[in-house]
């Protein structure tokens, strides 16, 4: 506990001068140095001071032992994904914020804080918690620098700013003098690499949080993990993986009672399916995640987007233009642009193919080579591109196209 400054505050708040507290106790200038820790005083003298300020050491002290019991707590709530547990221990700690600043957890405290914002989604607090930090850092231990650095690429991670968070993570994970080894470190790394879709690095730090997550009975977070795996065994092709993954996660999710992962779940199992070429079970996956996502969100939209695809493939022209024109409006309403993008290509391709392909040439395709995340939605606009040259007999075009996808798959 910093008694020093402890002292100053409820002195100042009490409106006493230093004369009057320090009164038959000790000197003003040693009560002054006391107050600025530039001298340290003895147990006896503080606790002579904080009974005239009408405050207990030991109740002190309680509070120090009781602030680290509750960071502590909130930390292994976050791990766990307490979600209804959280907000009830961060508040205890809000109660005691007047307390905090003078005890040894200040950076501790504030470093947990910016997780906890960041575990609510509370970007925009985030990121004014993270400025407040930068200032502080020169102050900050070596393990408090890690938490800073470690909780900076989850910021990142949650902007989708997915390069410069993988950065951050390689790097602590080569520091030999940090502490990596954590199941949340190794998801939030396959969580990055799958979004850069390096499917083989995402599974193998998939498989490494899943394995202590298994260890720590981390239930919601097994089933976070399996997700990501399935979704990435599905990228990879490893596709008897995949769907082990997807079909514990069905029977576990519902025994758990977590609608919420369920629309996401039956989609990647869609999104498997179709790649296995069964499009009567893609389909029926896809309407099951529809059926339980309310929202219409980005979650929603994608799930649209893949239903009208298929039907496309199909030939089912007329319930494909149905779909395409439902993801139009709500990728617009949602200002996503890359759905907005895509679901115009494919209603102009319904009518005019040429200009259909006029418009993935100057639009779809450039958009998605800048965003430089969507590889293998371009490798399949780059084939579509290229087989409708080739038609044309328009063969430089074609081999142009080829030659961009043989050089994303070199990358």
């Amino acid at each position: 506990m910093e008694f020093g400054a402890l002292i100053k505050f409820y002195r100042t708040q009490r409106g006493m001068t230093q004369t009057e507290l320090a009164k038959g106790i000790c000197s003003v200038p040693h009560l002054s140095k006391i107050e600025n820790n530039s001298k340290e005083a003895n147990e006896a003298t503080v606790s002579l001071l904080l009974k005239r300020l009408e405050i207990s050491l030991e109740e002190m002290e309680e509070k120090e032992e009781t602030i680290q019991l509750l960071l502590k707590q909130l930390s292994e709530q976050i791990n766990y994904y307490l979600k209804d547990k959280v907000d009830e221990v961060y508040q205890e700690l809000q109660d005691m914020e007047h307390i905090i600043p003078f005890s040894k957890f200040i950076y501790t405290y504030e470093l947990t804080k910016y997780r906890y914002l960041l575990f609510k989604g509370l970007r925009a607090e985030a990121e004014l918690q993270r400025d407040l930090l930068f200032k502080q850092k020169k102050n900050f231990s070596q393990h408090e620098e890690y938490l800073f650095l470690y909780a900076n690429a989850v910021l990142l991670i949650v902007k989708g700013q997915y390069k410069a968070a993988d950065e951050i993570l390689d790097a602590l994970y080569n520091d030999p003098s940090n502490e990596t080894a954590k199941a949340e470190f190794f998801y939030f790394r396959a969580f990055v690499k799958s979004a850069l879709e390096q499917s083989g690095h995402a599974i193998h730090f998939g498989k490494l949080a899943l394995q202590m997550y298994m260890n720590e009975h981390n239930f919601f977070r097994i089933l976070h993990s399996l997700i990501l795996l399935g979704i990435n065994y599905t990228y990879a092709n490893i596709y008897e993986e995949a769907e082990e993954c997807f079909g514990h996660l069905i029977r576990n999710a519902d025994i758990l009672k977590q609608e919420k992962l369920l629309p996401q779940i039956y989609h990647n199992m869609g999104y498997l399916k179709n790649k296995k070429k069964n499009t009567k079970e893609a389909l029926h996956y896809y309407e099951k995640s529809l059926a339980l996502n309310p929202q219409k969100d980005t979650h929603y939209l994608v799930t649209l987007y893949s239903i009208a695809e298929i039907k496309y493939a199909l030939q089912d022209k007329s319930k494909a233009k149905e779909y395409f024109q439902i993801v139009f409006s709500l990728a617009k309403d949602l200002n996503n642009k890359k759905y907005r993008l895509l679901a115009e290509f494919y209603l102009l391709h319904i009518v005019a193919a040429e200009k259909a392909f006029k418009y993935l040439e100057s639009k779809v395709i450039p958009y998605l080579e800048a965003t430089n995340e969507h590889h293998n939605d371009l490798n399949r606009f780059y084939k579509m591109i290229s087989d409708f040259y080739s038609q044309q007999g328009r063969y430089l075009e074609s081999v142009n196209y080829l030659n961009k996808i043989h050089e994303e798959e070199t990358q």
